[in-house]
């Protein structure tokens, strides 16, 4: 008996320890420390020990990596490098960094449980920000750059997202807190915070990118205010009528627009990066897009310019992706140790810059470039991304149809 009894209180106790190392279900407040004494928030829900659901506005992201040591636990984000790392008291994350290691940063990451509110103790709104505002970015080098802010706001609760020239900020959340607007997002690989007073019928403010970027900003509304086209910033230097390049595939092997494969077919070059958000989500348009399409002459390939310091930690990321996204056309290795435009630019000195990851290369049958459109506009642009797709297809079908 005195056996029966020890062994029922290991197991027990096993379980109970078992229990307290695994994170406990429920809605999380998490708080990234980023500058100047300010907190990033975002909002996720642990749905089981091993499953997370990170919440932006209207997106929502499944996290099913979940590593847990002991005492200690990493969450890995999907597809992109960085991950979280803490440690547990009683099945809460304490201790906590929000880590790229490639790009050696750091953020100090904590959580609160049984906490679904984004930004607390919030006042009434004195302004409605909902419309098009036209903003200005000011780094602290003294460039500038400009933006199109799209907001819709509720009551307090503000959405909406941020469009530069080289792609969208995706899904922002946040309130008018009184005379202050605040927000956030939070991806895995986006870390963005942006706060700013309203006065005067004008926005003036910060952005924040995880703790080792700043820019100021201004907006003021602007309902008919539209960015450069898309397809204008990015083009063949003068006697140019064609791109060239050879990299490797992740067996090796050279690959360039002279092979076979690509012989008397539409090709649609994408210029990307593993780190990328808007990346990603130009990449779930064309692996579906090419699933959908493979009857037709149309062929994609992508060059991954990557940050990853070693050549086997890109082509880890890049597998990482093809698999996350069920990516079927060829993903090159352009670049590794570093994601410079500048260096990126050298690569393919046909162009006249690269501006902007993504930017896709639109070539005929004949081998010869039709288009090249900078930046993706992605989901959280809502009726961008709804022209962009639309455009997208009626080029492309042209392209097929000579």
């Amino acid at each position: 008996m005195r056996l029966i009894f020890s062994l029922c209180f290991l197991i027990l106790f096993s379980c109970e320890s078992a229990e307290q190392y695994k994170l406990k279900q429920g809605d999380y407040r998490a708080l990234l420390e980023v500058q100047e004494g300010k907190t990033l928030p975002f909002n996720f829900k642990v749905t089981d020990a091993d499953q997370i659901e990170i919440y932006n506005a209207d997106e929502v992201i499944l996290v099913d990596e979940i590593e847990y040591s002991s005492d200690s636990i990493r969450i890995n984000f999907p597809v992109y490098e960085g991950y979280i790392a803490g440690r547990f008291e009683n099945g809460i994350i304490s201790g906590g960094q929000y880590i790229k290691e490639s790009l050696d940063r750091r953020v100090p990451f904590s959580v609160e449980y049984d906490n679904n509110l984004r930004f607390e103790d919030v006042k009434e709104p004195r302004a409605d920000i909902s419309g098009i505002w036209e903003m200005l970015f000011t780094e602290n080098d003294s460039s500038t750059f400009i933006a199109k802010g799209i907001f819709n706001q509720k009551d307090a609760r503000v959405t909406g997202t941020i469009r530069t020239t080289t792609g969208d900020y995706r899904y922002l959340e946040g309130v008018m807190d009184g005379e202050e607007l605040k927000l956030s997002t939070f991806d895995g690989a986006h870390a963005f915070l942006f706060t700013a007073s309203f006065d005067n019928d004008q926005l003036s403010g910060y952005f924040y990118s995880g703790n080792h970027y700043r820019a100021a900003f201004t907006a003021k509304p602007n309902a008919g205010y539209e960015l450069p086209d898309e397809n204008s910033l990015t083009f063949l230097k003068e006697g140019y009528d064609r791109l060239e390049f050879t990299f490797p595939n992740e067996r090796g092997e050279s690959v360039s627009l002279n092979d076979k494969r690509y012989n008397n077919k539409v090709v649609v070059v994408q210029i990307m990066g593993t780190w990328c958000p808007n990346c990603l989500d130009e990449s779930k348009f064309y692996s579906k897009y090419y699933r959908d399409n493979k009857d037709k002459d149309i062929e994609f390939i992508a060059l991954a310019f990557e940050y990853a310091k070693t050549e086997e930690k890109a082509f880890e990321a890049i597998n990482r992706l093809q698999d996350r996204v069920d990516i079927e056309y060829p993903i090159l290795l352009a670049q590794y140790g570093s994601s410079s435009k500048e260096k990126a630019q050298e690569k393919l000195p046909m162009l006249n810059h690269v501006l902007s990851y993504p930017t896709s290369i639109f070539i005929d049958r004949s081998g010869r470039v039709r288009k090249i459109h900078t930046g993706f506009n992605g989901p959280a642009t809502g009726d961008k991304y709804n022209e962009f797709v639309s455009e997208f297809d009626s080029f492309v079908n042209l392209l097929l149809n000579e």
